[in-house]
């Protein structure tokens, strides 16, 4: 098998979002009413996830607050949901910045976006219902990145729920990675997720040897 090789240019992309899932972000504002927001500056490390927020959007505001959120994460099949609530805030006044992105301000983004709050089990922000993916979380710590405009938040999550047709048949431990269609945001596009295309040799290892047990063993006291 030949593989063919392309020149390499250099360029000097305006943002390199090259592609990620889409979070909705469940918060609790000041007054118990919640606050969702799409974002898509995140990744996950065992039952932790690294979440990237500017310091002036509310929802890092309500995470420094609280110490707790709600990561939601919608498939494929809500796109629609989750681009209802683009260009909208739930800062009043809106900030400067967003302001020039034309951003308005939503006091209401379950509504907007046409998603059904409910109760958490662990944490006060509600999780979206329409959501498969919703995993409760606290802030660990958070750490400025460059000059302190944006920050990067460590969360540790202490409950996942899933519906029931993402999760693997038999098991009480294992997504079906066939049924689970993320939303994908690549250069502030949405697209869903092909088929696989090669099976990983990384897949002969069991997912139990990667279990966080220390925290895992702390989401089973709260």
């Amino acid at each position: 098998m030949t593989t063919t090789v392309h020149a390499h240019t250099a360029i000097e992309p305006n943002i390199l979002y090259f592609g990620t899932p889409v979070v909705l972000i469940s918060t609790a504002n000041e007054d118990g009413t919640p606050n969702l927001a799409p974002m898509s500056s995140a990744f996950w490390l065992g039952w932790r996830a690294v979440l990237g927020l500017g310091r002036r959007a509310k929802t890092a505001q309500n995470l420094l607050r609280t110490r707790e959120c709600v990561l939601n994460l919608p498939s494929d099949a809500l796109a629609a949901a989750v681009d209802r609530l683009a260009l909208t805030t739930g800062s009043d006044p809106v900030p400067e910045g967003k302001q020039r992105r034309g951003y308005r301000f939503v006091r209401d983004k379950f509504g907007r976006a046409g998603l059904t709050p409910l109760a958490s089990e662990t944490v006060a922000p509600p999780r979206a219902a329409e959501c498969p993916v919703a995993m409760e979380a606290v802030l660990e710590r958070h750490h400025p990145v460059d000059d302190g405009g944006v920050l990067a938040f460590e969360v540790r999550v202490q409950r996942v729920w899933v519906h029931e047709d993402i999760r693997m048949t038999g098991t009480d431990d294992r997504v079906d990675p066939d049924a689970w269609r993320p939303l994908i945001m690549s250069f502030q596009h949405l697209y869903g997720l092909g088929p696989q295309v090669h099976r990983s040799t990384l897949a002969t290892i069991p997912e139990r040897l990667y279990r966080p047990d220390d925290d895992l063993e702390r989401a089973h006291g709260v």
